[in-house]
């Protein structure tokens, strides 16, 4: 096994079929949620704490496990507002870190976010995955919303990504909240043209443990090919760093790239191609993502994930 910086690269192995086209995989389905525990009391490696399921998913006090990670956390992000606006660290996590359902919060321009909350008010922003942020914007109020995106803009994004390059991963099954898991015993399958995120450990991140990050498994070749549409548009697109800055960390409100989950990178290029994401800024993108095929979007998202944030 051969190791660079920020990536594992794991041994090829010949002759892997591809798995079929399609963009099921970046969109999971949230399963049927069953009874959540109230008995066991579960502790993080480094925390005082102690807390069953049901209280690590309530959606109005989900669990700060190390509150000196961070700034104190504003009511809206810590505990949400009843009935309708969730806290935000519920699903973003105290540290803006996020989980691959999700995003990453932390360190992106407080601009951007409120104008994303804007844009899921409006309709803008539809995709499969936008059905609780669109919620959450329409009941949330301006004041609250500012407080977020300036509690989450003033974070430093965590290197929360280890990149692997395979052209094998662990068989996986969604779990609760979208999450995806490996499967029990240990049974592998083609990666194919796909981007498979598994927590790094899975009871930490079912936890919501926000010093436990995840693992993008990427098509082996990914992170070349996607350097080279990056830095150059490949004849398909322009170089990111002509917006995104040219450590790929941002311009003023333009938002930044390095480092953040490699399928939620995918989505949101699938989504601006397929006009479930649209808005002002948007109009920018329409051009930049117009001739990419799913190969570009994947190649694309490993490259950036690989990055340092």
């Amino acid at each position: 096994m051969k190791t660079f910086v920020g990536v594992v690269l794991l041994a090829v192995l010949p002759s892997v079929a591809m798995a079929a086209e399609g963009l099921d995989w970046a969109y999971p389905s949230t399963p049927k949620p069953e009874p959540l525990d109230n008995v066991v009391l579960k502790q993080m490696p480094g925390s005082d704490k102690r807390l069953t399921q049901a209280q690590i998913d309530d959606p109005f006090n989900p669990p700060d496990w190390f509150p000196g990670d961070h700034p104190a956390m504003p009511p809206v992000v810590a505990h949400g507002v009843k009935p309708a606006v969730r806290a935000c660290a519920l699903c973003h996590l105290p540290t803006g870190a996020g989980h691959p359902e999700s995003s990453g919060l932390a360190g992106l321009p407080a601009g951007y976010i409120v104008r994303q909350m804007a844009d899921f008010k409006a309709g803008h922003r539809k995709g499969v995955r936008s059905g609780n942020m669109i919620t959450f914007a329409a009941a949330i109020s301006d004041e609250d919303t500012r407080a977020a995106a300036d509690y989450f803009a003033a974070l430093k994004h965590p290197a929360w990504t280890k990149v692997v390059e395979t052209d094998t991963v662990p068989q996986t099954f969604v779990g609760p909240g979208a999450m995806r898991f490996a499967t029990p015993g240990g049974s592998s399958e083609p990666i194919g043209n796909r981007i498979i995120v598994v927590p790094q450990d899975p009871a930490r991140a079912s936890s919501r443990d926000a010093r436990s990050g995840f693992i993008d498994y990427v098509p082996t070749g990914a992170i070349k090919r996607g350097e080279a549409l990056v830095s150059t548009g490949g004849g398909k697109t322009v170089p990111c760093g002509i917006c995104h800055g040219p450590d790929l960390r941002g311009l003023a409100e333009i938002p930044p790239l390095a480092g953040r989950t490699g399928i939620y990178l995918v989505r949101q290029l699938n989504d601006m191609q397929t006009g479930a994401r649209t808005g002002v800024q948007v109009e920018l993108m329409k051009q930049v993502v117009a001739k990419l095929t799913t190969d570009d979007m994947v190649a694309i998202a490993a490259y950036l994930a690989s990055r340092e944030p």
